[in-house]
């Protein structure tokens, strides 16, 4: 009776946009036993206690994620200090050296030649 009740009803899993620029974030997962159902599903347990521009009902079985061979592909190499900014420090002082030489409007108005501060 178990097996049976399990194969009636799938996995879905809900994702709603707040606004039209904002993204879509996982909400929750729920069970049903067609997409129809769960769409009215989600619409009723979510849309009703907060405002959504729209939602999306996807079958569990149908998300891929990674494998144990892809994930390790993700992790990061050592070798790219360079994207980090820590080997940008010497910039603040060069900036504060820069600032520090900036011509001013006096010095400027000095060149004209007349003669006048």
């Amino acid at each position: 009776m178990m097996e049976a009740k399990k194969a009636f009803y799938q996995e879905y899993e809900v994702f709603s946009k707040r606004t039209y620029k904002s993204p879509f974030q996982h909400q929750f997962s729920l069970l049903a036993p067609n997409e129809e159902i769960a769409m009215v599903m989600a619409q009723e347990n979510f849309m009703r206690r907060e405002p959504v521009v729209d939602i999306w009902v996807v079958k569990r079985s149908e998300v891929r994620k990674l494998d144990e061979t892809e994930r390790f592909a993700l992790q990061r190499l050592d070798n790219k200090q360079y994207r980090s900014t820590k080997g940008y420090g010497y910039l603040k002082k060069k900036w504060r050296e820069y600032e520090q030489n900036m011509l001013d409007e006096k010095e400027i108005l000095s060149w004209g030649g007349d003669g006048k501060q």
